[in-house]
This record gives structure tokens, C-alpha cells and sequence, in this order.
């Protein structure tokens, strides 16, 4: 197994949101007035207790994410961050996000985050289209996504913007336009999600009663593709199924869960993966905010579920995140993570036929690596591998 020196990534859930927008089904809830004294006393205290946990280990990322942490006070995500840096051990060059909605409200508090040790802003622009932005739900408009843009460009290092793709009547030349309006304002990193019907949410309901199609197969993947060539202009490369970025700009952060690293998750709903003692345990905490706090008041933490995964659970998870990645995955680490010889972990006859299908190859590194059109079916490929 690894030493324990590998570094960890925090993350940390502000779970409020202004309104919840039609397609979402995260842990986010709207509420009209938030005790933020508490909550942010609540998240110091679980952050404490998971260092005690873990010990101190290496940190190489904190993540702000939601919900809509960007409501959360400035000086809440200082003390935060200046608890992780006491707590552990940060890497001189540790990567701190915060996601925010380009309101013109939370604009103008983004200086403070970047006083607060914020270094990169991850903002959910979803769209660059009035109409589209309309139908998403959400409460910013064009203009704000670009004072947004360009406000964070100047103030931070490093910035990410979100955009969501295969909406109704989507046209890819449209779609070519809105991705290079984007990409000349903000060219470092983008985060791009089709757009999908989550089983509970506002759309589903629409959806189900026909208000509206979306895109599928073919229609979708035109989509897909083009965005990979928009993004090569500007000189932004696929690392990940759904992220693009100049070489540097990954999100370090979320490569630690693509590559099956420690990562532990403080706040409201969050998860965790964490080796302790040879064993990597999972970790779910309550959902409901008010609950979650309460329950870290009486007893310091406020998980609800953890077990020891199996080896091959952990060897699963591992694959299935890694090939999300153009790395693709090393059975070395695999097998370091897990316990599992790769060969176990996957079915060699499955293997060998995907491979000759061209839906896999390996690279002259000796990684496994999902090509681009087993990108495309990652999600009808890996249940057959998969032991």
C-alpha cells in the first residue's frame, strides 16, 4: 500500500443555493435566512475532527464547492483555509477553488475570496445564450456571465467555467459560436456536461410529460466533438471525459478523485475516501443541513455511513474513475490502491474484445486508455469489464 504521506484533497459543502435550478440534484437546498455563525462553526469543528482522524498528511487541494459557496462569507473561507493549512501539511503551491454564480452579487465579492486564499474560481456560467439560460433556470444573464468572466480572469490565477451542452434544439453551429464567445474571454479550463434528466428534479417532471426532447446519440455526439475541436483553438486539450484544459490548468483537485487518490469531504451530504491503517474508508454524511449541524455539535461529525471497502470494491471504483481520464489508468496503481492484481479486477475475455474493437488500447506507457469513440460508451462498457 502507499505510505499515508500521499496527499489528501479537502472538500468543502456550502449546501445553500438561491433557488434550485430545474436540472440539478445535488445537495442543495434554498433557504430564506442562513445561521452562517453556525454552519461555519460546524465545518470548522468536522474539519477538525477528520484531522484528528487521518493525522497530519499532505494537502494538496480545498475545494469550495455546493450549493453555492460563494454566499458564504469571505471570512468564512478564510478561517477554513487557515485551519486546513494549520491542520496539515499544504503543498507550497496548494490549489484552492471556490465555485460562484456569476450574479452580480457574488461578483463582487470575489476580490474578497481571492483575499480570503482563494486562488481558482470555478464559475457556473452554463450558458452564453438568454434563452437557454431562461429555460436552465438559472438567475444571472449574458451580461453578467461576462462582467463574471472577465471580473474573475483579472483577480484570479486561475480560472474554470461550466458550460451545459445537448439542450433542446441545440444547433452545433450555434453551439460553435456560444463555445468560442466563452473560450476568448476565459481559455484555461472548461467543464462541459450534457445535459441529462436526473430521476427527482423539476426537468424530469417536464420531461416526462414531453415538454421538451433533448438531444441524443448522433445529434449529441456532434456536439461532443465539436466542442473538442473549439476547444484545440484556443489550446485547450480533453483531459477528462467532461473537462478541457491549457497543459497546467488542470484542476488538480478533481484529478485526485479521477486517480483514485485520498480525498476527505466536511459539510452537509459530502463524501469521503480516505486510507487509514491499510484500509480505504468510505465515508456519506447526513444530508440535511440543519441535521448535519446538529448532529457535528453533539458529536463532532455528522456521518451517517462508513465501511471498509472491499478490495475488489476499491479496485472497481479505481477503474472506473481512471478511465474517465486521456491518461487512462496504471495497473500498477491499481493494485496499489486496491490489493487487486488488474488482472482480477477486469474480465481478460471482455478486455481483449474491447480492445480489438478499438473502444480501448494501451499506451506505450502501459496505460489503459478509453479511445474517443469508447469515450463515447464508457457508460455501456465499464459494467461488462468491470469484474
Amino acid at each position: 500500500m502507499p505510505a499515508v504521506t500521499e496527499p489528501l484533497a479537502l472538500y468543502i459543502h456550502w449546501p445553500f443555493c438561491l433557488a434550485k435550478c430545474p436540472y440539478c440534484d445535488f445537495n442543495s437546498h434554498v433557504r430564506d435566512r442562513v445561521d452562517e455563525a453556525r454552519f461555519g462553526a460546524a465545518l470548522r469543528r468536522e474539519l477538525a475532527h477528520e484531522a484528528a482522524r487521518v493525522g497530519r498528511r499532505p494537502l494538496a487541494s480545498i475545494f469550495f464547492g455546493g450549493g453555492t459557496p460563494s454566499l458564504m462569507s469571505p471570512d468564512t473561507a478564510a478561517a477554513l483555509i487557515e485551519d486546513a493549512r494549520r491542520l496539515f501539511d499544504p503543498a507550497p503551491d496548494m490549489e484552492v477553488t471556490l465555485e460562484a454564480n456569476p450574479t452580480s452579487v457574488e461578483t463582487s465579492r470575489l476580490a474578497a475570496f481571492r483575499d480570503a486564499g482563494v486562488n481558482r474560481a470555478s464559475l457556473g456560467v452554463q450558458s452564453l445564450d438568454e434563452a437557454a439560460l431562461r429555460f436552465l433556470g438559472r438567475r444571472h444573464d449574458v451580461g453578467q456571465a461576462i462582467a463574471a468572466l472577465e471580473a474573475a480572469r483579472a483577480i484570479f490565477p486561475r480560472l474554470s467555467f461550466d458550460l451545459i451542452y445537448a439542450r433542446p434544439g441545440q444547433a452545433e453551429a450555434a453551439w460553435r459560436a456560444e463555445l468560442r464567445q466563452a473560450l476568448a474571454l476565459a481559455a484555461d479550463h472548461l467543464s462541459l456536461y450534457q445535459l441529462t434528466i436526473e430521476p427527482g428534479t423539476q426537468f424530469a417532471t417536464l420531461h416526462g410529460r414531453g415538454d421538451f426532447a433533448l438531444p441524443e446519440g448522433d445529434d449529441a455526439a456532434r456536439l461532443y466533438f465539436a466542442t473538442a475541436e473549439e476547444a484545440a483553438r484556443f489550446g485547450l486539450r480533453s483531459y477528462e471525459v467532461s473537462n478541457y484544459a491549457k497543459p497546467g490548468a488542470e484542476s488538480r483537485h478533481n484529478l485526485a478523485y479521477w486517480r483514485y487518490g485520498d480525498y476527505l469531504g466536511i459539510g452537509a451530504g459530502a463524501h469521503q475516501r480516505v486510507l487509514l491503517e491499510g484500509r480505504m474508508i468510505a465515508t456519506r454524511r447526513h444530508r440535511a443541513p440543519e441535521e448535519w449541524a446538529a448532529r457535528v455539535e453533539r458529536g463532532g461529525h455528522a456521518a451517517v455511513e462508513e465501511e471498509a471497502l472491499a478490495p475488489a470494491d476499491r479496485a472497481r471504483e479505481a477503474l472506473l474513475m481512471g478511465l474517465r481520464l486521456a491518461e487512462g489508468i496504471d495497473p500498477a496503481r491499481i493494485e496499489a490502491r486496491s490489493g487487486v492484481p488488474f488482472a482480477e479486477a477486469v474480465d481478460p475475455a471482455m478486455l481483449a474484445a474491447l480492445l480489438d474493437e478499438d473502444y480501448l488500447a494501451w499506451t506505450e506507457a502501459g496505460r489503459l486508455r478509453a479511445t474517443e469513440e469508447g469515450i463515447l460508451r464508457l457508460d455501456a462498457l465499464l459494467p461488462v469489464l468491470l469484474r
